[in-house]
């Protein structure tokens, strides 16, 4: 998929401390690869590595979907400013989902309103970031969002 920029200030705290240190780079993809694995998600050969707020994923898994997961799911995380996507999918990619910043002010209906035409779809975006989203009153403005295509 590539390159994708995220807020480094927002997300969840998942580093313990900020320093540089190559010791530390391990020790925050240590973190953001526990982060993943512990959402469940289909991935084989997980790989991260972490230096200066960039984030490198490697690995493989079943589907367009969870790529995108895994990639927002690093991307929201506190301290990281870019995610380099190297996964590979292994069923046949399904159509790529857009990416949607949140603002401040910003409802999942009133985003499903601009991207869909209809508020009532929010539960589409809903779901397309579980296990991410655990409620859907609960994003923040420089959260990064899956936006699916409708079928």
């Amino acid at each position: 998929m590539g390159l994708f920029d995220f807020v480094k200030d927002a997300g969840e705290k998942v580093f313990h401390r900020e320093d540089k240190t190559a010791e530390m780079n391990e020790a925050k993809a240590d973190s953001l690869t526990g982060h993943v694995m512990g959402l469940g998600l289909e991935i084989k050969d997980l790989a991260i590595s972490f230096d200066e707020g960039v984030a490198v994923v490697q690995g493989v898994t079943n589907s367009q979907a969870n790529r995108e997961k895994i990639v927002l799911t690093v991307g929201n995380t506190y301290g990281v400013a870019s995610v380099d996507d190297r996964l590979t999918v292994e069923i046949p990619p399904e159509p790529e989902a857009t990416f949607y910043t949140v603002k401040s002010g910003d409802t999942l209906g009133g985003i499903a309103k601009a991207q869909y035409g209809s508020a009532g779809k929010y539960p589409l975006i809903f779901e397309a970031n579980k296990p991410m989203l655990k409620d859907p009153n609960k994003i923040y403005p420089g959260q990064v969002l899956r936006i699916p295509p409708l079928d």
